[in-house]
């Protein structure tokens, strides 16, 4: 990057953001995919309770599938509950983190006071994933993701820079506002042992936090240039030296972000596609099933509820947990979201208590280029069937489109879901984004 502290680097890099074609189409992917998860899962409990609060204050800001309209604060931190509900949101690999479902509803609560096109929406967009793309790299590895939440940290960096990049700051206004948010990183991972809702609320925080630190910049400009590489910034508090990430790729970071097939936890998606892959594959009676074992990276094992083989009485716990996972996986055939739900699947539950974790060297080398994972299973019969897979394999867009189409007709209805699904296709030309805010909602007009 350029000359300057972090921030000031950062906000060269983010306000220069010059999408390509391909960044436009992963942009409009991201947004399918986020309106998919947020619509899908807005009857859950964590989502019913994001929603509870922010109808306290009216406003001008739709929330996603409902009727009413919230103040700003309010309709970022519910939307952004509701993206995350399905723990099923883009994942960008290197910072561990669910950027969109941030990134994304910050965007939406600014759109009704701003008068942009679309293509600058789209840009704020890219802008976001590339800020927090960034400074995951720079801090996040596995032994502060183990206790931090990457999306805690990551989050407020990515939805101010978007924010900043939407509302025309300058250089200077972004980098204060980058800094600032810094200063609002938070979540920790205790929810992960005990199955809490609170990790659904860390990305609320998050883009709560980036729209108040863009308001209080442009009240009070004065902040910390080297609040994030600074002696006593964040950099200093996770013990990182300021260097660039030595793995920084040579594209734009939105084109790192994959959408999982799995309702679950980034590091369970290759396991369970290699169990998958075992029972489409072979032909075998479920009770047959003697032992499984499954070989994982280090950062896999060792993140926050991966390493679960139970007991499970919350659906988080279920989703986390790698064995679970993969107990699903070969006992159900599918990937479906009502498999997570542990108090009435009494057999991937009791399967996943016998399943063995290990830690394979050579994954470990290959992680974070490649999210490689092994299963073996050995049947009663004295068959031994094994599935490797080099990557995790991400949802194609037409599985992508499927989600959004069916979550948006069944909460939207067939005419506004079509509606949105336009506007998001037309949005490269849109001369305003005001529509897109305003299609997500069930409310008229």
């Amino acid at each position: 990057m350029a000359e300057g502290t972090f921030s000031e680097q950062l906000a060269a890099r983010c306000s220069h953001i010059a999408p390509t074609a391909a960044d436009v189409e992963k942009a409009q992917a991201c947004l399918f995919d986020y309106f998919a998860c947020a619509l899908a899962g807005n009857e859950l409990p964590w989502s019913r309770a994001a929603v509870a609060v922010s109808r306290q204050v009216s406003g001008p800001c739709a929330i996603v599938g409902h009727e009413f309209t919230a103040s700003q604060a309010d309709a970022a931190f519910t939307n952004a509950v509701l993206g995350h509900s399905l723990v099923r949101d883009d994942m960008h690999l290197r910072s561990v983190s669910h950027l969109g479902t941030v990134v994304i509803p910050t965007l939406l609560a600014l759109a009704p006071d701003v008068g942009v096109s679309g293509e600058r929406f789209l840009a704020a967009l890219v802008a976001g994933y590339e800020a927090g793309g960034t400074i995951g790299r720079a801090v996040l590895d596995v032994e502060i993701a183990a206790l931090h939440r990457p999306t805690g940290i990551c989050g407020p960096v990515a939805a101010a820079a978007a924010g900043a990049m939407l509302l025309g700051f300058d250089q200077v206004r972004m980098a204060a506002a980058i800094g600032l948010a810094a200063n609002t990183v938070a979540g920790f991972n205790e929810w992960a042992a005990t199955g809490g809702s609170e990790m659904f609320f860390h990305v609320g925080f998050a883009a709560r936090n980036a729209l108040l630190a863009l308001r209080l910049v442009n009240e009070e400009p004065n902040i910390s240039a080297t609040a994030i590489d600074g002696p006593a910034g964040l950099f200093a508090a996770f013990d990182k030296a300021h260097v660039e990430a030595r793995d920084a790729p040579t594209s734009h970071e939105i084109r790192s972000v994959f959408f999982k097939e799995v309702p679950a936890c980034n590091f369970a998606q290759t396991p369970a596609q290699a169990a998958l892959a075992i029972t489409e594959q072979n032909g075998f009676d479920p009770d047959d099933i003697d032992a499984a074992v499954v070989f994982v990276n280090h950062a896999a094992a060792h993140y926050p509820g991966c390493d679960a083989p139970g007991p499970f009485e919350h659906i988080l716990q279920a989703k986390m947990s790698i064995q679970y996972n993969v107990a699903a996986a070969l006992l159900k055939g599918n990937f479906e979201e009502e498999n997570f739900r542990p108090l009435h699947q009494e057999a991937i539950s009791g399967l996943a208590e016998s399943i063995e974790l290990r830690v394979d060297p050579m994954l470990t080398a290959a992680y974070p280029r490649r999210q490689a994972a092994r299963v073996r299973v050995a049947l009663r019969s004295g068959r031994l069937l094994t599935q490797e897979l080099d990557d995790v394999r991400g949802a194609n867009t037409r599985l992508v489109q499927k989600r959004f189409a069916q979550a948006a007709e069944n909460r939207l209805g067939k005419a506004r879901a079509l509606e949105l699904r336009n506007c998001i296709a037309a949005l490269p030309k849109a001369p305003n984004c005001h529509s897109l805010a305003k299609l997500c909602s069930t409310a008229n007009g």
